[in-house]
């Protein structure tokens, strides 16, 4: 959410950001918050006055009675329940009037980064740069799910009985293969000098609305009924609402955290579940990093954050690159944002196994998260990263490490993971 001080001065900025945006339709919303903004300070200014009368009346009322001047007193009593009357009306006035406006800056984009790529879809994002050779073996590389089932890894048919599609049974070496990635990378992060932890994996309305923008909320969180609870989507959404209505240390900034959660989300609309495989799903595991910093650090930490998911795979052997994403492709809070796209020999083509944003103060000013310096209190600046997702990142690791003879040979960062183990061994024929 912008300021609206920074709307009211700069209108056309902000109309030409969502022009960038391709939302033309949201463009009388500018106008309209600075006409409600502009109401909003004259009921400020009226109220004002007001209360200084009312003061002025009150103190008045005193020294008549003390003059025994009965009448006059009891006529300014009746002056200052008519103010009184009048200011519950303009307050009452004043709080609508502040909802509207705050419901309408929430839809306004945030203002992008001038280095983000105009497109309007994600088929305009931009690649940026590439980390190993992407390569194509002399042998065949199955689908997915097929290289699991012959590991006897995954079992879809039961967890439709139990759960519906969208969910899995992950078993075995390749059970142990998943976790063995989600705790490289916390010790990965850790090792990094990120603080490590496990959130609650259900948060509140008030929280989803200050981490999220609408359209994303209403695409991908579940609702628990009867109850102003959601299931997390990512652990950023908690992480970050742990800071909700704080005021944190100056001297504590950056705050670095790495946490670990399930994450549940919709997957509905144009792309669907997958029948068979793993890559689009309900339900998955998830290690997060977030950043908490001043604002002229948030930049140089958005290059270090995405720098170290490709590290991280590129640990595991697999070839990844780096995506700019487009104004287009760019969700509402975020100033700017990259994918990192894995590699698939199978498919000779990248897939996207993680996604780096910083989102400005936008997340914080929803929140109330500030901190307080030399100059006066202001409002922090977030950012997250997917450091690794499974099961998509397991595909990732199981095709680039594919073997002629249907094994999986375990990346050597893992093993310590997997005691010991370096490959796995098909068992299904």
């Amino acid at each position: 959410m912008l300021d609206i001080k920074f709307v009211r001065e700069n209108k056309e900025i902000v109309k030409e950001n969502i022009k960038k945006k391709f939302q033309d339709e949201k463009l009388p919303l500018v106008d309209e918050v600075v006409e409600l903004d502009e109401k909003i300070r004259a009921l400020k200014q009226e109220g004002d006055e007001l209360r200084k009368t009312r003061n002025e009346e009150s103190s008045s009322i005193g020294l008549l009675m003390k003059d025994k001047k009965i009448d006059e007193a009891n006529k300014k009593k009746e002056e200052v329940k008519k103010i009184n009357e009048k200011l519950v009306s303009i307050e009452e006035d004043e709080k609508k009037l502040i909802d509207e406006l705050r419901s309408k800056m929430m839809v306004i984009p945030n203002i992008m980064d001038p280095s983000v790529p105009i497109g309007k879809d994600d088929s305009e994002n931009i690649e940026v740069e590439r980390f190993g050779e992407a390569y194509k073996p002399d042998y065949e590389i199955p689908y997915h799910a097929d290289i699991i089932l012959k590991l006897n890894g995954m079992d879809k048919e039961a967890a439709g009985r139990t759960s519906g599609e969208g969910f899995y049974y992950l078993t075995g070496d390749i059970a142990r293969l998943h976790e063995a990635m989600i705790a490289y990378a916390r010790d990965y992060m850790i090792n990094k000098g990120f603080t490590y932890c496990v959130p609650p994996f259900m948060i509140h309305s008030d929280v989803v609305t200050g981490v999220m923008s609408f359209p994303e909320m209403e695409a991908m969180m579940y609702k628990i009924e009867g109850e102003d609870l959601y299931l997390i989507g990512t652990s950023e959404h908690s992480m970050i609402g742990r800071y909700k209505g704080q005021i944190v240390k100056e001297e504590d900034l950056p705050i670095t955290l790495t946490s670990y959660s399930p994450c549940f989300r919709k997957e509905g609309g144009s792309h669907g579940l997958e029948e068979r495989g793993l890559y689009r799903v309900h339900q998955f595991e998830k290690e997060e990093m977030i950043v908490i910093c001043k604002p002229e650090e948030s930049m140089d930490w958005y290059e270090k954050m995405w720098r170290y998911t490709v590290e991280v795979f590129r640990n595991m052997n697999v070839p990844v690159r780096q995506l700019e994403c487009c104004s287009g492709d760019l969700a509402d809070l975020k100033v700017k944002s990259c994918d990192v796209e894995a590699w698939s020999p199978r498919q000779q083509k990248y897939f996207e196994v993680g996604s780096c944003s910083t989102l400005g103060d936008a997340q914080a000013r929803r929140l109330g998260i500030r901190t307080k310096g030399e100059n006066g209190t202001y409002f922090v600046h977030t950012l997250n990263n997917t450091v690794v997702a499974s099961p998509r990142g397991l595909i990732a690791v199981i095709e680039n490490n594919y073997n002629e003879d249907g094994s999986v040979t375990v990346p050597e960062v893992l093993r310590p993971y997997m005691g010991g183990l370096e490959v796995i061994i098909p068992k299904n024929k």
